[in-house]
C-alpha cells in the first residue's frame, strides 16, 4: 500500500521564521517593489551584448535564479522553474553562437524568451525579473558582489556588510524606500 503525504501551505503565512526565506530573500523581494535601479550603464549591459559576453556561461546564475524565484514566489522548492529558465537561457546561448543577428536583436530575443519561460510562474513581476536577470548576467559579478553593488546603489545596508565597507563604497545616493506589499494578495496588480 502506498502512503501519500501532503504538506500544508497557508496563504499569507509568516515566512519570517522560515529556514529558507532569509534576510537576503527579503531584501531581494523588496527590490522588486521599488523603481527599477538604473544600473544598466554601471554594468555595461549594451557592451555585454555587443562583446558577445552572453555566450559565456555564468557559474553563479543557477543559484542566483533560485534565490530570486524563491523570493518572488515565496516557495522553497523552485528547482523545476529554475531549470526551465536556465534551459531557455542555455538554449539561446547555443543557438546564438551561429546567429548573425545584431546585438540589439539578440537582447530582444533573450528578453522575450526568458519572459515567456518565467511568466506562468512570476506573472506580474516577470518583466522586472527579466531585467534583473540581464543586469546580473551583464555585471559578471558573483552573487555577493552583485548584491553589495545593488544595495549600495540603493543606499541600503545589507546584512553582513560592515560600517567600514559601507563608508569605503558609499556613492552618495539617498536610500530607496520599497513599496512594501510583502504578502498582500493584490500586490502584483493582477486580478
Amino acid at each position: 500500500m502506498m502512503e501519500i503525504l501532503f504538506q500544508q501551505h497557508y496563504i499569507n503565512q509568516d515566512l519570517g521564521n522560515s529556514a529558507f526565506f532569509s534576510e537576503t530573500h527579503k531584501c531581494r523581494l523588496q527590490c522588486y517593489y521599488i523603481e527599477p535601479v538604473p544600473l544598466t550603464d554601471k554594468f555595461k549591459v549594451s557592451w555585454y551584448w555587443k562583446s558577445r559576453k552572453y555566450l559565456q556561461s555564468n557559474q553563479w546564475l543557477q543559484n542566483w535564479l533560485r534565490r530570486e524565484i524563491q523570493a518572488l514566489i515565496q516557495e522553497e522548492d523552485v528547482e523545476i522553474i529554475v531549470h526551465h529558465i536556465l534551459g531557455v537561457i542555455d538554449s539561446l546561448r547555443r543557438i546564438d553562437q551561429k546567429s548573425l543577428s545584431t546585438p540589439e536583436t539578440k537582447q530582444e530575443n533573450f528578453k522575450a524568451l526568458v519572459s515567456q519561460a518565467a511568466r506562468p510562474f512570476l506573472t506580474g513581476r516577470t518583466d522586472r525579473f527579466v531585467n534583473e536577470v540581464e543586469l546580473f548576467l551583464a555585471s559578471g559579478l558573483n552573487i555577493e558582489a552583485y548584491d553589495k553593488v545593488y544595495a549600495q546603489h540603493l543606499g541600503w545596508k545589507l546584512p553582513g556588510i560592515t560600517a567600514e565597507d559601507e563608508e569605503a563604497d558609499f556613492n552618495g545616493h539617498e536610500p530607496s524606500v520599497p513599496y512594501l506589499y510583502f504578502f498582500d494578495d493584490d500586490s502584483d496588480g493582477i486580478e
